[in-house]
């Protein structure tokens, strides 16, 4: 990943994401102002089955919020990604600046926390990370655990859909998600990347047959607060996990198509549209947005 930040009288960032093999990138242009609020920014560090992972926790300006323990959104990421991932970029920076806390940390095996790829990795477990990580951000007691959202893209809105019910066992009742080319049914993903990269080897079939076969349907009328993004041109995970998480999914919620989509949301377009449709939707399932600057 490339990020450009511009000179202080020009209001954007671009952020380019080049793919392993140079042949694709995709960029994301974040506009930001030029009063920008000064959001702090804390590293974490938590343990789960013995691991320790690593997060980035964006909390606005407490002048803005008036003192108040802001609430908190918290990011998973996919299957093979990290939370250097651009949605998460991009979240961490929008974010803040409306008054609300940012979770982002990387899954065991991935980025900067411990643990291997192709032994530690399931859904079973993943869930086990964000649970971890929001027990964890409670105890700093930093930010409002009773305004919980959750954010996930691709495998990551598979651990939103799985977490939700297990942490509201813990006390920890979300308020609403979002879900980017989340596949809700293992069975209807249609790209498997068993070839092997810099970051790891071949991967058997058995490695998915064994940690990654789900079916969340029965799970998804307990969610409520809901935007799902889909593109209907994704090559990986197929449209109709969207159509099917909208269809069984509680009220209030929102299925946001992106046409001729790909899995990555690599159009500037789909990416302004995800930027605006997310902080609709945060105002809907919160109430309020803090927006300093009156948009």
């Amino acid at each position: 990943m490339i990020a450009y930040q511009s000179p202080p009288n020009i209001k954007m960032i671009v952020i380019f994401t080049v793919n392993k093999n140079l042949k694709s990138y995709n960029m994301y242009v974040i506009k930001t102002s030029m009063n920008t609020i000064n959001s702090h920014v804390q590293k974490i560090e938590f343990s789960c089955d013995g691991k320790l992972l690593k997060g980035m926790l964006h909390l606005p300006d407490m002048n803005m919020i008036k003192d108040m323990r802001p609430p908190l959104v918290v990011g998973s990421h996919g299957l093979e990604g990290s939370m250097e991932s651009a949605k998460q970029i991009l979240l961490s920076r929008i974010l803040p600046e409306r008054g609300v806390a940012f979770l982002r940390f990387d899954h065991r095996g991935c980025g900067s926390s411990e643990g291997d790829f192709v032994t530690e990795t399931s859904l079973s477990k993943r869930v086990k990370d964000m649970l971890s990580a929001i027990d964890h951000v409670a105890k700093l007691d930093l930010t409002d655990h009773s305004r919980l959202l959750l954010f996930g893209s691709s495998l990551g809105g598979s651990t939103c859909i799985s977490a939700w019910s297990r942490l509201c066992e813990h006390g920890f009742e979300p308020s609403g998600a979002v879900l980017c080319a989340a596949p809700v049914n293992s069975l209807t993903i249609s790209q498997i990347p068993l070839q092997g990269n810099e970051r790891r080897p071949s991967l058997p079939m058995s490695f998915f047959e064994d940690n990654l076969m789900f079916d969340l349907t029965e799970k998804l009328s307990a969610i409520h607060h809901l935007l799902i993004f889909h593109g209907d041109q994704d090559q990986t995970v197929p449209v109709e996990n969207a159509y099917t998480i909208h269809s069984n999914a509680g009220e209030p919620k929102k299925m946001v198509i992106l046409k001729g989509g790909d899995h990555q949301m690599s159009d500037l377009s789909d990416q302004k549209k995800f930027e605006g449709e997310f902080l609709l939707w945060l105002n809907d399932s919160l109430g309020f947005i803090s927006d300093i600057h009156g948009s």
